[in-house]
C-alpha cells in the first residue's frame, strides 16, 4: 500500500462512530446543544436548482426534487408560530437548490419582509435571479437592506470557481453581483475553503476581487464573506463529548443549532417538517417535528458534520449574537 494510500485509509470515518445519540464510541457522553433562541429559520425552498456542483452538500442539480418547492401556503404557518410564541426570531434564511427557481419565492419574500424579518437569500445569481429583476428591485425600494443576497462564489478566480460549478459558470454570476451592486443591494458573498490556502489568503483575493469589482462587500467581515469548510461525511473526524466545550474553549451557543432550525418539504409529504440545521436534511435522526415547538429540544451531536463543519471547522449560516 502506498503511502498515500494509508493516509487515505486512516482518514476514513469509523463506522462505529456517529451510532448512540446519547455516547460516543468509547462511552463518553456525546455533547448536545440546546435551543437557546430561534434568531434563524432557514426555509429549504427545494434541491432543485441550474448547476451540479462538484461538492453540494445538499447534492442540489437540476434533477433532484427530493425536497419540493415550497409554497407561501408552506411558509405562513411558521411566520404566524413565531409571532404567536414571540419567539424573538429576527431573520429568515432562503437556501435550496436554487430559491429563485421556487414558483412562489416573490409572495415568499414579500411576506418574509413585510412582517418585519430580514431575508436572507442565498443564490448563485444567475438565469434564475436575473428573470426576476423587476420584482426584486420592487422589494428592494420598499424593503431596503432587510433583503440581503448572499452569493455563492467559490473561490475569486474564475478557474477554481468553475472547477467546482463548472464550465461557463463565472462570467453568469459576475453579471448577477455586478447588478445587484448597480441597484444597491445588500449583498454577502459565501466560499469555500478547501483550496489550500490560508483564511487571510482567502479574503485578501476576495478582497482584489470585491475591488476590482465595486461590491458592497467588506471581505474582512465573516458575515459579509463566509467561507466554509469542504463538508465530506466519510472523512475521520472526532466525536464531540460534553468534555469537548471546555478543551476546545467552544461556546455550545455559538453552534448553529442553538439558534436556528430549517423547514423541508420532502417529495410525496403531505406537511413540511423542520430538521435540526441546514446541513442535514435528509437524515431522518434530524427531523425534530412539523412545529418550530416540537423542533425546540436540545440536538445530540451525531453526525460528522456536527464536529467537523460547526464544533472545529467554526461554520456558521447565518449571524450570531
Amino acid at each position: 500500500m502506498t503511502q498515500a494510500a494509508v493516509q487515505s485509509a486512516a482518514a476514513t470515518l469509523d463506522p462505529r462512530k456517529f451510532q448512540d445519540p446519547a455516547t460516543t464510541l468509547d462511552g463518553s457522553p456525546r455533547a448536545s446543544v440546546a435551543l437557546r433562541r430561534l434568531q434563524t429559520l432557514w426555509f429549504n425552498t427545494g434541491t432543485l436548482c441550474n448547476l451540479t456542483c462538484r461538492n453540494c452538500y445538499i447534492e442540489s442539480s437540476p434533477t433532484n426534487d427530493a425536497l419540493v418547492y415550497l409554497t407561501l401556503a408552506d411558509v405562513e404557518p411558521y411566520l404566524a408560530e413565531i409571532a404567536r410564541d414571540g419567539l424573538l426570531t429576527d431573520e429568515i434564511g432562503l437556501t435550496g437548490g436554487e430559491p429563485f427557481m421556487a414558483p412562489e419565492i416573490i409572495p415568499i419574500l414579500e411576506a418574509i419582509l413585510s412582517r418585519g424579518f430580514r431575508a436572507m437569500v442565498l443564490t448563485n445569481a444567475m438565469r434564475p435571479m436575473m428573470k426576476l429583476q423587476a420584482p426584486l428591485l420592487d422589494l428592494r425600494q420598499r424593503h431596503g437592506d432587510r433583503l440581503v443576497l448572499r452569493v455563492s462564489v467559490d473561490h475569486y478566480t474564475p478557474a477554481l470557481h468553475e472547477l467546482e460549478r463548472g464550465p461557463r459558470t463565472w462570467q453568469p454570476t459576475l453579471l448577477g453581483l455586478r447588478w445587484l451592486a448597480a441597484n444597491g443591494f445588500a449583498v454577502h458573498l459565501a466560499g469555500r475553503t478547501c483550496w489550500g490556502e490560508s483564511e487571510a489568503q482567502a479574503r485578501a483575493g476576495y478582497a482584489r476581487l470585491i475591488r476590482e469589482e465595486g461590491w458592497p462587500v467588506d471581505a474582512a467581515d465573516p458575515m459579509q464573506l463566509v467561507l466554509f469548510p469542504e463538508m465530506d461525511a466519510s472523512a475521520d473526524v472526532p466525536e464531540i463529548t460534553t468534555a469537548c466545550w471546555g478543551i476546545l474553549d467552544v461556546d455550545p451557543g455559538a453552534m448553529m443549532c442553538a439558534s436556528s432550525r430549517m423547514v423541508v418539504k420532502r417529495k410525496g409529504a403531505a406537511k413540511p417538517a423542520v430538521v435540526a440545521c441546514t446541513l442535514l436534511p435528509y437524515d431522518p435522526e434530524f427531523e425534530l417535528g412539523e412545529t418550530l415547538a416540537e423542533a425546540s429540544g436540545s440536538v445530540p451531536l451525531n453526525h460528522p458534520h456536527c464536529a467537523k463543519f460547526c464544533v472545529l471547522g467554526g461554520g456558521s449560516c447565518s449571524k450570531t449574537t
